[in-house]
């Protein structure tokens, strides 16, 4: 697969993706598969993602949650409700 760039993201954010698609957003960032990789993104769109009903983003989220520190935990949160308060 082709790595996305930062204006494909971009447009991608702005569309309102599914629950479904905050997941695999999570996941993206989490393996840096289409991405690179990181852990900041990858929390906060699992968080988005189980607030939007996907069990198993928290499991994920927790997952990497033990990866990072209090700030980047605070700044994944921070940046999700910001998504949030901006869609």
């Amino acid at each position: 697969m082709a790595r996305m760039d930062m204006a494909d993201m971009a447009s991608m954010a702005e569309a309102r993706p599914s629950a479904e698609r905050f997941f695999e957003l999570g996941m993206m960032y989490s393996t840096g598969d289409e991405a690179d990789a990181d852990l900041v993104a990858a929390h906060k769109w699992f968080n988005l993602a189980a607030a939007n009903g996907v069990a198993e983003a928290s499991m994920y989220r927790q997952e990497i949650a033990r990866e990072m520190s209090a700030e980047e935990v605070a700044a994944a949160q921070r940046a999700a409700r910001e998504w949030l308060n901006r869609h």
